[in-house]
């Protein structure tokens, strides 16, 4: 706010008169943001005289805004914090206004924050996030449940599933992801196979090296980095698919028209995963056992007869099921974290970005969790 009577009127100007009836200050000219740094320092300078008394003149201010204001303030301030009697006379009624908003308002400023005890402060950040994450899990699990009750109705009405959707993720989830899963898996046999190869070699069990990498990639290898990848590939395109829309509010508009979004975007992901992690998982294990079985020829003078005779005797077919039974679990977890966290995306491209990092952290977290479920329950079982 700035009050102007004149506006030919020179800058700030202070002229100081000390005496032994007191100090006197005449103000003069704008006083504005653009023309007191002069007079700050001036103001600053001053020093009050023996007798205690000063008045502060502003006949002659010709402009006036909340800074100008506010020097005027602070410098009355000062001086009576030195236990001066002071005075302001001539104030323009036009600014009197202002001087007293300024000085009502003095007083809003906030207290500056005591420092943090730092225990205190670790104790509140742990506090903090283990809410945020039990708010989270909460939220997860009632999608989890919306999503069962979803792909339930999808059982015994296939009619509800939209086809042209499905095999369209079908196609971008798994088909187009054959060769990354193939290269890793091949490259991972190879690796298994020349690491056990080297350490075997040491007691002369080198044929054993057909054994760890028949167990390490049908039970383990296998399903779990084909997981991985499809959580990293698809799990963030589905989020930043289904994020996208939200920002775009095409969800919102579905639901206008009536339709359900559940149905339309995340029952054909979830299918889409579902199907296709386990076939993806069976093209894994078998690049994974040709991979290791060229370096088992290389490395080793093991012939392919040879390895697939001793790879017969070292596996059994639960060897093989165990891999396939864990892909669907996984691809069901990877798809509905992906789609959980699109419908959670506000209305922000940094949104969309935060979530879909979110969704494959928390994609492979589930998965190597299950994972290690799976393992313990299956050495109870005794499979």
């Amino acid at each position: 706010m700035t009050v102007v009577l004149d506006n030919a009127a020179p800058v700030a100007q202070v002229d100081t008169d000390s005496s032994a009836d007191g100090l006197h200050l005449r103000l003069s000219g704008n006083w504005t943001t653009a023309t007191i740094a002069d007079v700050d320092r001036i103001l600053r300078a001053t020093s009050l005289p023996s007798s205690g008394r000063a008045e502060i003149d502003m006949t002659d201010v010709m402009a006036l805004d909340t800074s100008g204001a506010w020097l005027v303030h602070r410098t009355e301030l000062a001086l009576a914090e030195h236990g001066a009697e002071v005075r302001v006379s001539g104030v323009n009624p036009r600014f009197a206004g202002l001087i007293e908003t300024v000085r009502a308002n003095d007083d809003q400023c906030p207290d500056p924050e005591p420092p943090a005890n730092a225990f205190v402060a670790m104790v509140e950040r742990v506090g903090r996030t283990t809410f945020l994450v039990a708010q989270e899990s909460r939220d997860l699990v009632t999608f989890l449940g919306h999503s069962v009750v979803v792909l339930g109705h999808s059982v015994f009405r296939p009619s509800r599933i939209r086809m042209t959707s499905l095999f369209h993720h079908i196609e971008q989830a798994g088909l187009n992801a054959v060769p990354i899963v193939g290269l890793i898996s091949f490259l991972i046999g190879i690796v298994l196979a020349f690491q056990g190869a080297e350490q075997l070699s040491k007691f002369g069990a080198q044929i054993f090296t057909v054994n760890i990498v028949a167990q390490g990639v049908l039970r383990e290898m296998g399903v779990l980095l084909t997981a991985i990848m499809l959580a990293g590939r698809s799990g963030s395109a589905f989020t930043a698919q289904i994020g996208t829309m939200k920002v775009r509010e095409e969800v919102d508009a579905m639901r206008t028209i009536g339709l359900d979004p559940m149905e339309v975007l995340v029952l054909p992901r979830l299918w889409a995963l579902v199907i296709c992690l386990p076939l993806l998982t069976f093209f894994a294990n078998i690049m994974g056992l040709l991979g290791g079985a060229i370096m088992a020829t290389v490395a080793l003078d093991i012939t392919f007869f040879q390895f697939a005779r001793q790879m017969s005797g070292a596996v059994t077919m639960w060897t093989f099921w165990i891999g396939l039974i864990k892909a669907p679990v996984f691809g069901f977890i990877i798809g509905l974290v992906g789609c959980y966290e699109g419908m959670r995306v506000t209305g922000s491209a940094e949104s969309v970005g935060r979530m879909t990092t979110r969704a494959v952290v928390e994609s492979i977290f589930l998965v190597i969790v299950l994972d290690a479920m799976f393992s313990i329950l299956f050495a109870v079982l005794g499979i």
